[in-house]
């Protein structure tokens, strides 16, 4: 059953319940970023360690989300929304208590599960209720806002706790926050669902989740693995061959869980390339820029959190800017000029050191967040409208599996890239006269380094301290600069794809139906308000626009 027609004051309330459950994921992500650094001195966590505190997740996350895009589709958008912020807020409270990394990581994967119900599910609903495209593009615009909102509040709230309680108190904040949100997505937004009800496509959800989770695990182990190492070729084959059966068996299925054939359309599959770019230099971004404030500036946590706010907010500024926009001059002008301008924030950044001024930095991070907005919710915006509403659960999981797997490979990639400069800089110029348990610890990470300089001391040994902290400070920014241009490489390339792949403006109905028959395009109105592709219908909502 579709979502009941709402207007007016109700419309908001819902996309307010819609919004914060959207919010509470972007929350999880920069929360978790802003305590890392904690976590190796309180929990002893490794480098490793530390990355699968995010990654766990993230692999959770990315495999199931098409899976539960689809479910929610079936069974209820609603009940899946509920019962995913549900698992989110238990496993949250399990995790505050946890005693080992171990524990810890156990926790966050059951995180990425309830995630997984939250995201897809959110997008889906605000398709079906706000069906006109300007309604949607504002109701989106809004939504991907939440991106920089989370941005901001996540290292504020997690910097605050850390400074007040132990690190366990950044994950206890979310279990309240996700029952309250629960409440209000019961109480005010409405049931919706696929209408026709079909089948679960259990092989379908089957090959997704193991074909995507196989892809995440070996784009996360590859900088342990080395890339070019079998493991890392064998897993990432795999993964490529249960996807490739994937596809064959939804094209061959009579109701698929994912009709693949909506990647013939370039909208969709230019926007979703965007968005996977987008993420992919923005995940490397933020795992680079919290070490560069707390290691290289000193910052604590929440000074941390507080200094990230001129991209946050030009995130959730551009994001609203950005999808209005898009009804005006197209998605094409407007995704490619934030990739572009997201590319020369990253060499812009790349250039920092430990004088730069955080003032100039701000200034940086205001470019970079603008052109962020201005990627995210407008091709967010395009992938939703390409997409008949009765399958926006789907729809929606594509758009966050991209956002997913751009992430996931950008902390790969870019962070692989980090720790190879650092270690080949590091290992010029550090001394050999140190300690062997020290000279390790500071080839792991900065922070090893810094907590290894700092053990020195304490034993006296002043000189070799400084002489290895600045070694290390030095090896870090080396690195920090290499990365952040080998992303602003990429940033740009997703410019120039977007600008001869993506379409200015989505196509009729009829247009579509010229151009491939087996394939529902469209403007987002055609989808939602007409159930045939007459020419007659069409003729009326042409008209419609014009006296519009």
């Amino acid at each position: 059953m579709e979502a009941a027609p709402a207007t007016g004051r109700r419309k908001g309330l819902i996309l307010f319940a819609l919004c914060l459950a959207a919010l509470i994921i972007n929350i999880d992500v920069t929360i978790v970023n802003v305590t890392l650094p904690t976590l190796v001195r309180e929990l002893g966590a490794t480098t490793t360690s530390l990355q699968w505190v995010v990654d766990a997740y993230t692999l959770v996350f990315a495999a199931l989300i098409l899976a539960a895009g689809s479910l929610s589709d079936r069974v209820g958008r609603k009940g899946v929304l509920i019962l995913g912020l549900g698992v989110f807020g238990v496993s949250s409270l399990v995790g505050a208590f946890g005693t080992t990394p171990g524990e810890l990581i156990a926790a966050r994967a059951v995180m990425g599960l309830g995630a997984a119900g939250i995201f897809p599910a959110t997008l889906s609903l605000i398709a079906n209720v706000f069906t006109g495209r300007a309604e949607r593009a504002r109701a989106i615009g809004l939504w991907g806002a939440t991106t920089g909102v989370g941005v901001a509040m996540g290292p504020i709230v997690g910097g605050w706790l850390l400074g007040q309680f132990w690190w366990g108190s950044v994950f206890l904040f979310m279990a309240p926050l996700a029952a309250g949100i629960a409440g209000l997505v019961a109480w005010a937004v409405p049931t919706s669902r696929d209408p026709s009800t079909p089948p679960i496509d259990w092989a379908g959800l089957i090959l997704s989740s193991v074909g995507m989770g196989a892809l995440v695990f070996g784009i996360i182990q590859a900088p342990h693995w080395k890339w070019g190492s079998p493991s890392t070729l064998a897993t990432i084959a795999a993964a490529v061959a249960v996807l490739a059966v994937f596809v064959n068996v939804e094209r061959r299925s009579a109701r698929p869980m994912l009709d693949v054939a909506l990647f013939r359309n370039l909208r969709f599959t230019a926007a979703s390339g965007s968005v996977t770019i987008g993420f992919f230099t923005l995940a490397g971004f933020t795992f680079l820029i919290t070490q560069y404030f707390q290691f290289i500036h000193g910052y604590t946590p929440l000074g941390t959190g507080v200094r990230l706010l001129p991209v946050a907010i030009s995130i959730a500024v551009a994001s609203i800017v950005g999808t209005k926009l898009a009804v005006r001059i197209g998605n094409k002008a407007v995704v490619a000029t934030g990739l572009a301008m997201f590319g020369c924030a990253l060499f812009w950044i790349s250039t920092a050191s430990a004088s730069t001024s955080y003032l100039e930095i701000a200034g940086q991070m205001l470019v970079g967040g603008g052109g962020l907005g201005l990627i995210t919710a407008p091709a967010t915006e395009a992938i939703m409208g390409a997409v008949p509403t009765e399958k926006a659960g789907v729809g929606s999981a594509v758009n966050d599996a991209t956002r997913l797997f751009g992430a996931a490979l950008g902390v790969a990639a870019i962070g692989s890239i980090a720790a190879s400069l650092y270690a080949h800089r590091l290992g010029s110029t550090i001394s050999h006269g140190l300690p062997l348990q020290a000279t390790r610890a500071a080839r792991g990470s900065l922070g090893g380094a810094l907590v290894a300089a700092q053990n020195l001391r304490q034993a006296g040994l002043a000189a070799p301290a400084h002489a290895l902290s600045n070694a290390a400070a030095d090896a870090f920014l080396h690195s920090f600069s290499g990365s952040l241009q080998f992303a602003g490489v990429v940033a740009f390339a997703g410019a120039l794809m977007a600008a001869i792949l993506l379409p200015s403006r989505p196509m009729s109905t009829v247009e579509a139906d010229e151009q491939d028959a087996e394939i529902v395009l469209g403007d987002d109105r055609s989808l939602v308000e007409m159930p045939t592709a007459s020419p007659t219908t069409a003729t009326a909502w042409a008209c419609d626009e014009a006296a519009s």
